[in-house]
């Protein structure tokens, strides 16, 4: 073959290839997601009792406007923990209840926004599974949930059914990039976390079980490819973790990301942002594109603060399609400039109106006086110091678990309370603390005083487990140099404040020079002991001697990994939440002096050392009254704080 000829082949082959690229049949889909919006249809704060502009699903409904307009092809996803977490899930769920066929105010705002599926998350099982069951009868989009099943009773797990469908093969017609419509068969399947046996298991046992969520995956990834699935939209409410899995995480969407046949997952449950540049050094994770392991993905933050955005390219595979590319985003509702918060969109008038009966409703019922404070409370530095936010609480669980057990076969036994400060900053931001002012305290203040609708549990536990429990919740504060000169950072940011539990009616301190004693898992790491001079009536507290403790359902059955609580030293399984125990508490005494007793403190270091914090700039003044220094402002609109301890 002459060389002019073998050329002009060589060429004629290479256009013939790029005709091929170029005629291939592709389709642009857009992917957006919703999650933990829990109960946030507005954008309104009822504790404060006032307009917010960072949350509300009917601000991200201007955000889902604006992006369905930008592409041809869309679809839009709800990832769970929607039916509970600000007083309008509890006033519907608690004070007027929701009766088979009626419709609960979430979807008669979701309804109009056309979610083509939903996934149910962990909280969705708080209020149990008769009210889960009426809620989700009211949704018009189908529901899927892969790993929790119905338990029939008979010992066999094997032939259980799932509580919602494992998965959905949804028919759907795109438009392709030269504007011929082709038909898709998009695969969706969701996960909750299997701990909700634990953090729900008075709902929860007897009834369904839960499994693991990536052998959950790799059981019906393989079906719904064999059922036709195109492509396979993953939906898990759940985190992510770069610890070696080892089975049942709550956070396992980077593990599904390795999952072969899963081409994009919206999860959620960790109340972060992803991509972002909180995910930078994450393995596996490309936060410039999106995507985890190349899996295009997103997690769009909490509180309708966001909307996740998947945008997928996919090709033409036979008679099928297949994921050739694809990248994530996720979109605020407003900017943060400095400590000034900047919205970016209006919200949807349609949405605030399909709710504006509960909504106005919610807003009475969190006004209803209960009684006064004589003393402002606020939960600022309540990781400083024994914060009167906490004290009230096991003020009440003290009082009400004393007059329960009397007369019982427990009449004799201690008592002590645990609680924790839920309102602390943390990931939530700069304004998520209790502030209370002095005077009328109505139900709003008591839901902001203790956020969940947690019931009371009391555990059983001699003082050696009670010391233990207490070392698990100093994992709070990162280890102290008392060496060194400069300032050190106290508290642990992956440590979350509900954990921090504060146990009343004993004293203590907390040594926070030496290594914590437990891992996250509430496995022992150390044998160093971070709880010292313990005392109870004066006296060191007696290893061997018996309590009765209140707590929460989620603590008493395991919830935080805590040493020695898995639901087998509950005494006592109450039926009050423990804010109504609190707030019947308040009714009950009329005026409330909410004063912290002063139980535990930092132990002595012996040499000046300077400790720095975060916490809300609202604070400055409580902090300098307590001898903390303010040093100045911090990212994300915070303030950063100094507190010299010797």
């Amino acid at each position: 073959m002459k060389k002019t000829t073998k050329l002009l082949l060589l060429s004629s082959l290479a256009s013939l290839s790029f005709m091929s690229v170029a005629n291939a049949e592709t389709i642009n889909l857009r992917i957006m997601e919703t999650t933990d919006l829990h109960v946030h249809m507005v954008d309104y704060d009822y504790y404060s009792d006032r307009q917010n502009d960072q949350v509300g699903l009917a601000k991200v409904s201007s955000l889902l406007t604006a992006a369905r307009a930008e592409v041809t092809n869309s679809m839009f996803f709800d990832n769970g923990d929607l039916l509970q977490g600000n007083p309008l899930g509890d006033y519907v769920a608690k004070k007027v209840g929701l009766k088979p066929g009626e419709i609960h105010p979430v979807y008669k705002a979701m309804n109009l926004l056309n979610y083509d599926a939903g996934n149910i998350g962990n909280h969705e099982f708080n209020y149990g599974l008769e009210f889960l069951k009426n809620s989700t009868d009211g949704a018009n989009f189908p529901y899927t949930n892969s790993n929790v099943y119905v338990d029939d009773g008979d010992g066999d797990k094997s032939n259980d059914k799932n509580l919602y469908a494992p998965y959905l093969i949804l028919d759907r017609e795109f438009a392709d990039t030269e504007g011929n419509m082709q038909q898709v068969k998009v695969g969706v399947i969701g996960f909750t976390p299997p701990q909700i046996m634990q953090w729900d298991k008075v709902n929860l046992e007897g009834k369904v079980w839960a499994a693991d969520i990536v052998d959950t995956a790799n059981k019906y990834i393989p079906i719904m490819k064999a059922e036709g699935a195109d492509i396979i939209i993953a939906i898990p409410h759940s985190g992510i973790s770069s610890s070696d899995r080892v089975g049942g995480e709550a956070n396992a969407s980077a593990y599904l990301s390795k999952i072969q046949g899963i081409d994009a997952i919206l999860f959620g449950h960790s109340h972060a942002f992803f991509p972002s540049e909180t995910f930078k050094d994450f393995p596996g994770a490309d936060v410039e594109k999106g995507t985890l392991n190349g899996v295009p993905s997103t997690m769009p933050g909490f509180w309708g603060s966001h909307l996740g955005v998947i945008d997928l390219e996919l090709e033409k595979d036979g008679d099928g399609w297949k994921r050739v590319d694809g990248q994530s985003e996720i979109r605020g509702i407003y900017r943060r400039d400095g400590r000034t918060i900047v919205p970016l969109v209006t919200a949807d008038n349609n949405i605030v109106k399909a709710v504006e009966t509960e909504h106005l409703a919610t807003i009475a019922y969190m006004n209803e006086k209960l009684g006064k404070l004589s003393a402002p409370i606020n939960s600022y530095f309540a990781l400083m110091y024994d914060d009167p936010s906490i004290q009230i609480v096991n003020n009440a669980q003290l009082a009400y678990v004393k007059q329960q057990l009397q007369g019982t076969e427990y009449g004799d036994l201690p008592v002590l309370s645990a609680a924790a400060p839920f309102k602390s900053g943390g990931r939530i931001g700069a304004s998520y603390y209790t502030a209370l002012t002095a005077g009328d305290i109505a139900y709003k203040n008591i839901a902001d005083l203790y956020i969940y609708p947690n019931t009371l549990h009391i555990v059983k536990l001699n003082g050696a487990e009670v010391k233990e429990w207490l070392e698990m919740s100093a994992r709070q504060f990162l280890q102290i140099d008392p060496e060194k000169s400069g300032d050190q950072e106290l508290i642990n940011p992956d440590f979350r404040s509900y954990n921090f539990d504060v146990i009343d009616g004993i004293n203590y301190e907390i040594d926070i020079t030496v290594p914590v004693r437990y891992n996250s898992k509430g496995e022992m790491v150390s044998d160093s002991h971070r709880i010292k001079n313990v005392m109870f009536e004066r006296k060191p507290l007696d290893n061997a001697m018996m309590f009765a403790v209140a707590t929460n359902n989620y603590r008493a059955s395991g919830g935080g990994s805590f040493p020695g609580l898995d639901g087998s030293k509950t005494i006592v399984e109450s039926p009050d939440q423990n804010r109504i125990v609190l707030g019947n508490y308040i009714f009950e005494q009329g005026t409330i002096d909410p004063s912290a007793d002063g139980n535990w403190k930092f132990a002595p270091i012996g040499t000046d050392v300077n400790l720095v914090f975060i916490s809300s700039p609202d604070g400055e003044d409580f902090g300098k009254a307590q001898g903390i220094e303010v040093v100045g402002e911090a990212p994300d609109g915070f303030t950063q704080y100094r507190l010299v301890i010797k």
